[in-house]
């Protein structure tokens, strides 16, 4: 398979990824319609660096030696759960006063955006594992692997912007319908349950 080919295929394969229902989608979604444009993009940028991240630890070799260890894949599944269980147990807890006004909701930034989505990406293993797992079918026998690890690192990256702003665009559109508290109680709840369920579920798998 040339460069191109390599290319266009993965573009395909992580396409359909980016799109199905997920914890980056849940996480992006809920930021977008709870704190507004800003922290929600900082969620995506955090989610994209974790993925280029991810990408370039493969090509470089990396994340094949953290699949082959199974004390250090452990270490990092544990305490992955433990930051997904303790995000959403924190949204399942927030307290909403109907008083108050929606601009005054806003409980995260930018930054503390940024940080969120970059850590509920590294502290997930299933990502490396992914790119152990597809990587390496998808890179030509010439040319410099981990450069090419890097390009298709990027194209993912690409597509989850792409697909994180029709996110944030949606839940623009839909603000007016979400200023009520009772809606917002409602899509905290429902996330933190699918971001506890996430956790759990990366804590029991193998």
């Amino acid at each position: 398979m040339d460069i191109a080919g390599s290319v266009w295929s993965f573009a395909a394969v992580v396409a359909l990824l980016t799109i199905t229902p997920g914890l980056d989608t849940a996480l992006v979604l809920r930021t977008s319609l709870l704190a507004g444009k800003r922290p929600a993009w900082g969620v995506t940028l955090g989610i994209q660096l974790g993925t280029l991240i991810w990408g370039v630890l493969t090509a470089a070799g990396l994340s094949a030696l953290l699949a082959a260890s199974q004390p250090a894949y452990d270490a990092l599944r544990w305490a992955g759960a433990a930051y997904l269980v303790w995000m959403g147990l924190r949204m399942l807890l927030a307290r909403h006063d109907p008083q108050e006004l929606p601009e005054q909701r806003q409980e995260v930034g930018f930054g503390t955006g940024f940080g969120r989505g970059l850590m509920t990406n590294l502290l997930n293993p299933k990502v490396g594992a992914f790119y152990v797992a597809m990587l390496p079918q998808f890179l030509p026998s010439e040319g410099p692997h981990a450069l090419m690890g890097l390009l298709l690192a990027g194209v993912h990256v690409v597509e989850g912007l792409v697909w994180s702003a029709a996110l944030i665009g949606f839940a623009s559109l839909m603000s007016g319908f979400l200023r009520s508290a009772a809606v917002r109680r409602f899509l905290d709840r429902l996330t933190g349950v699918v971001i506890v369920g996430f956790g759990v579920r990366l804590a029991v798998s193998d």
